[in-house]
């Protein structure tokens, strides 16, 4: 990872439940990084729901607006399936 990526991780479980809290917490996360380039692992995704993808897509839109780029690594399968489902997969493919 470059000096000028920063990086946080999704936790094993996203669905409805936890989302706002989930969001909230990574916002606040990624709001101390400096770094043009965020990394998230999603290494650790297990359980979740469309609610993992509106969070993906939030973090990108705040990102963006702050002049920042998300990338996003160890990407589960089923939610790549997901994002392709709802239509969103180029905008956050892995």
């Amino acid at each position: 990872m470059s000096p000028a990526a920063v990086s946080a991780a999704l936790p094993a479980q996203v669905t409805l439940a936890e989302a706002g809290k989930t969001l909230m917490e990574l916002k606040q996360a990624l709001a101390q990084q400096s770094g043009p380039v965020v990394m998230l692992d999603a290494a650790s995704l297990r359980v979740f729901d469309s609610s993992a993808v509106a969070i993906l897509l939030e973090l990108r839109r705040q990102l963006r607006a702050e002049g920042k780029t998300l990338q996003v690594s160890n990407w589960p399968r089923r939610l790549e399936d997901l994002m392709g489902l709802y239509g969103v997969g180029e905008l956050l493919a892995p």
